[in-house]
């Protein structure tokens, strides 16, 4: 089971997604949270819902309805693969800032007595090449529907 979350609150932000000449503005609801992500926010099934939009994780792209035409949001897989590097450096940070706190040290930690600096490296070596395979396939899946 993953780490929990409590909410701080909730804000209402309007969200306006392409530019004057065709566009659709929505008021959404966003929980807060205390903490850190690359993230700055994520949008789901409400928001979803509430454009009446529909996602393509395949292209990923997020097609709704505008005033004009249809509203087309859309990245590439090079940006996503930018966005896992990201997140992938900011976990590591977060793992190698708390791998010895001083108070583990004084009662002697399991996780500390574990800790092997060697094998912690090898681990990220090796979680750097799963993510550059996956990189050379978002690139063969990208050139492939190009």
């Amino acid at each position: 089971m993953g780490k929990q979350a409590i909410p701080l609150g909730q804000i209402d932000l309007p969200v306006t997604f392409r530019d004057p000449a065709n566009y659709r503005i929505e008021t959404l609801t966003f929980e807060v949270v205390g903490f850190h992500k690359t993230y700055h926010a994520i949008l789901g099934q409400p928001c979803y819902t509430k454009f009446k939009a529909v996602p393509n994780y395949t292209y990923l792209k997020l097609k709704m309805l505008g005033p004009c035409q249809v509203i087309v949001i859309g990245t590439t897989f090079q940006h996503a693969y930018e966005c896992e590097v990201e997140c992938f450096e900011h976990a590591s940070a977060i793992i190698a800032s708390k791998a010895i706190l001083p108070t583990n040290l004084d009662y002697g930690a399991p996780r500390v007595r574990e800790y092997n600096k060697q094998g912690a490296e090898a681990s990220l070596e090796d979680a750097m090449d799963q993510l550059n395979e996956a990189c050379d396939v978002a690139l063969l899946c990208l050139a492939k529907y190009q």
